[in-house]
This record gives C-alpha cells, structure tokens and sequence, in this order.
C-alpha cells in the first residue's frame, strides 16, 4: 500500500478527513521550500502537494502565477524541487508527497527518467494538469512500475465518460475542482461540491479530494463534510509572501487552526 492510501486509511480509521495543503517550490525563495514543508506537516498537513513553477500555469489564478514567476527568476528548475524532496525525505519519511504541474518539464526530463528520479527522492503521486486521461496512459504506466501514484483533476463538467477513465487509470485520490476557473477564484457552494462528489464515488473507489476557493477554517470545515480531502493552495501562497521569513511560523498557525476546523466534531460526517 502506497504512503498516500496508507494515510487516507488511516483518517479514514479516525473519522478524519485528510488536509492537503499546495505551496509553490521555490517560493519566496528556494531556502525556505524545506522550512515551509515542516511547517505544513507542523501545521497538521496529511498529504504536501509541491508545485512545479512553470510559465504559463493555465490553471492556477494571479497569486500562484505570481508564485511561479518569482521561483523561475531565482532560477529554481524541476531537479531543484526534486532536491528539495530529498532534503526533506531526510527527516520526513511519513508525509506523503505529491508534485503538481505542468507537461513541459516533464517531457524535457524525459518521462521515464523523470519516474525515475520522483521514485528516487521519495514522491509519492504525481499531478499533471495538462495530461488528461486521454493522453496520460503512458505516464501512469511509468509511475504504476515504480508504484507511484497519478493523480487527476476533475472539474463540474467532466462527463461520465471521462469520470469511468480516471476512475480506473487514477491512483491514491482524485481532486475535484470545485469552481469553473482558477484557483483562488469565487466561492464554494457545499451543496454543490456533495452532489458532484458522491457522482464521482459512482465510478471510483478513491478518496475525491477538492480544492480552488477554499480560504479559511469555515470553508475548509464545510468542504471536510463532504469530501475525503480538503485542498488548500491560494490563501498559503500568499500568506508566505505577506511573512516572508517568517511564512514557516505563519503557515503552521494558520494550517493548525485549519485541521482544528476539520477536526470538530461536524466534519466528520460521512459523504
């Protein structure tokens, strides 16, 4: 059993729900990515999803744009994100760790050496936001070999057809977008996310995960009743740059009263 469906059995055992925080590797700048992960588990993160900058992130909205802009000016590159996993791993072998990006990188790396290496330093999925389903066999049966985990995006208007291919070429969890358009846009209808949720657990047995516009304890408290996973990238990213050094001390606070929120008794419920 991979680290990631050990942890969502494990929550699951619990009557927890899993917290998966996102942070752009590399920024503010490539010294504090490894601080910033601790904090994250410190916090009371259950899964880390690092992302890969790249320039032209088509779905993530300004904050992360931002992100990625400034972790590419410091010159921070695929391999760097791979040593900042490594460094990590040192102290860390628990917490499981998924790189979330874009197609271009990897295909420069080469996709088998690129499944290589995550394999190497200790990733445990790996999310491509421009590989649909349609196009991602080749990847997933390089990570399937080395028993790492592909993760795909689901959005409110993924058809049926589409939901039966992730459902059986998918590993570890599914993340379902909740909001048509990029992360850090519009709000939540909980409603909503648990009628599209409980479609998608028709044609999978994996954890749904969902992510984009959630901000705060609150929203992250109702998203937790119900989905398996809450996903939070937009409101950390730019609490690290308002910190900035101190973003490691921030992001744990903010982090622990998160899971705190989940944690309460109302977020345990089933979907």
């Amino acid at each position: 059993m991979s680290r990631i469906a050990t942890t969502f059995a494990q929550l699951k055992a619990h009557g927890k729900k899993a917290l998966i925080p996102f942070i752009t590797a590399g920024d503010p700048k490539p010294a504090l990515t490894v601080p910033l992960m601790h904090a994250l588990v410190a916090g009371g993160a259950d899964v880390i999803e690092l992302g890969v900058p790249f320039s032209d992130p088509m779905a993530d909205g300004p904050v992360i744009q931002r992100a990625s802009e400034r972790a590419l000016a410091q010159g921070v590159t695929l391999a760097q994100v791979f040593d900042f996993v490594k460094e990590f791993r040192k102290t860390n072998q628990a917490t499981p760790m998924v790189l979330m990006g874009y197609a271009n990188p990897i295909e420069a790396m080469g996709p088998e050496h690129f499944a290589d290496v995550a394999k190497a330093v200790g990733v445990d999925g790996v999310l491509v936001v421009d590989y649909p389903p349609e196009e991602a066999g080749t990847l997933a049966k390089l990570l399937d070999a080395r028993a790492l985990d592909t993760i795909f995006l689901l959005s409110p208007t993924t058809r049926d057809a589409r939901l039966k291919t992730v459902g059986e070429l998918g590993r570890g969890y599914l993340y379902y977008v909740s909001l048509k358009g990029v992360t850090g846009a519009g709000h939540i209808d909980t409603n909503d996310v648990a009628q599209r949720v409980n479609h998608i657990k028709t044609f999978t047995t994996l954890p749904v995960g969902v992510g984009f516009g959630i901000r705060d304890a609150e929203s992250a408290k109702r998203v937790a009743q119900v989905a398996d996973a809450v996903v939070i990238g937009s409101r950390l990213v730019q609490e690290i740059i308002d910190a900035g050094d101190a973003a490691p001390a921030r992001l744990q606070a903010l982090l622990a009263g998160i899971r705190a929120a989940m944690d309460s008794t109302g977020a345990k419920s089933a979907v």
